[in-house]
């Protein structure tokens, strides 16, 4: 049987993002990509053909002979996804769609394809290759249980080009329950699960590449099992990112300490907000803004960066959170900051309330790119928040600004600075073209 999986992306349009791209790639680790496709891949017979791409139809060639083609797609690029798998059936070949977008509106996705796997697929996957060869493939597949993180294979990662290799996952679910995160549509996904460390210590020490991302929704959840997983990679000469809830990080040393200690370059921290009536109206528990500064200076005690996302749009943000924003960076000396406009994806709970108050003006899904604005702001016009957001993001990621981020970095060592130098820049350069 030969099977196809597609990860819709566009391309990368400009030659300077090309090349720091190419630059992370090479000198750091990469990026991070979903382990989806390597795992089932590793739920498969080995005499299976599976082949790997990401892009749009220019990378696709759809005269090829298929026995299956898996497609996954984050919310902008579903309308792509889309149009690939339809091409794909005009030719007889039989499509399965899956992923956030396709488990939280299941019916629409199935309009494009012959079957639809809804959440976790590692207990599904194999009873649908089974009924595709009996023919008697059914229009959706959703688990009855939460996944058994024992069982998780080793992910076949071989699937990936070599410098692509660098994902990594520790735990599966999160067990908070903030209003605007698309995993609230998946069943099971707020059961917080940890997989046996020495299955983790495999799949790092099976990366060929020398860094990689823990993709883990939060390596804080349970600080005592991320504790001994660190312990436990001491020694492997590894370098990652992680992401991390800002609670924790501002209390516990041993953890940063233990972090450090194997290899950890960057702590991802959702901040969100510095406003803490929206941080409270969106149920982000985790996060005080009084404690903010200090958490960063802690981490950075640590030898570790900080890599910070903030989002623009909440219900309690007025014009003045752009102000307030710039001046807390400033102040807290962030590493690496990145930016986001509220985007009530489908199946969130903030979709599901904004949509019963008549405020998303658009569900052209490749809007959905987290910089475009898709609903009424409470406290600004559409045309307030996306040009505020808009100059900000290039206020923030101008030369002078970059460079003193840079310059900040020179204390943790060549090979964060380089991260650091390189991320920025990368984000700069996004904003340019």
């Amino acid at each position: 049987m030969k099977i196809l999986f597609v990860l819709p992306n566009e391309t990368i349009k400009s030659n300077f993002k090309k090349f720091v791209k190419w630059l992370n790639i090479k000198f750091v680790f990469g990026f991070g990509k979903s382990l989806a496709f390597p795992i089932l891949t590793a739920l498969m017979p080995p005499t299976q053909d599976v082949e790997f791409i990401e892009g749009g139809h220019n990378e696709i060639d759809y005269n090829k002979d298929y026995d299956l083609v898996g497609i996954t797609a984050v919310t902008r690029y579903s309308p792509l996804a889309y149009e690939i798998a339809d091409e794909f059936r005009k030719r007889g070949v039989k499509v399965v769609m899956g992923g956030w977008h396709a488990s939280a509106l299941p019916e629409e996705a199935k309009q494009h394809a012959d079957s639809v796997v809804i959440g976790e697929a590692e207990d599904t996957w194999p009873i649908l290759i089974k009924d595709l060869k009996n023919g008697t493939l059914k229009p959706f597949y959703q688990p009855v249980r939460p996944v058994d993180v024992k069982n998780i294979p080793n992910p076949q990662m071989k699937i990936f080009p070599r410098n692509n290799r660098s994902s990594v996952q520790a735990t599966r679910g999160c067990p908070y329950k903030c209003e605007f995160c698309s995993m609230a549509c998946v069943k099971f996904r707020n059961q917080f699960r940890m997989r046996p460390i020495n299955d983790v210590i495999e799949d790092i020490i099976d990366i060929p590449n020398k860094g990689f991302f823990f993709i883990d929704n939060s390596l804080t959840v349970n600080p005592n099992y991320s504790i001994e997983l660190f312990k436990q990679m001491k020694d492997l000469n590894k370098r990652f990112y992680a992401y991390g809830n800002i609670d924790v990080l501002n209390k516990n040393k041993e953890l940063l300490k233990s972090a450090q200690e194997a290899g950890c370059f960057s702590w991802f921290v959702g901040f969100d907000s510095i406003c803490q009536e929206s941080l409270d109206n969106v149920k982000k528990v985790s996060n005080k803004v009084k404690n903010y500064i200090s958490s960063i200076k802690n981490i950075h005690d640590h030898g570790i960066s900080v890599m910070g996302s903030f989002i623009f749009g909440f219900d309690y943000d007025t014009i003045d959170v752009f102000n307030k924003t710039d001046d807390f960076i400033r102040k807290s000396e962030l590493d690496i900051p990145v930016f986001y406009v509220l985007t009530p994806f489908p199946g969130s709970l903030i979709f599901n309330r904004l949509d019963r108050e008549g405020r998303i003006f658009t569900k052209d899904w490749s809007k959905y790119d987290l910089s475009h604005v898709v609903f009424k702001p409470k406290n600004m016009t559409v045309e307030e928040l996306e040009n505020n957001f808009r100059n900000f993001c290039i206020q923030q990621y101008s030369f002078s600004r970059n460079l003193n981020r840079m310059i900040n970095g020179i204390k943790f060592g060549p090979n964060i600075f380089l991260n650091i130098a390189i991320m920025n820049n990368y984000s700069m350069l996004n904003n340019w073209f």
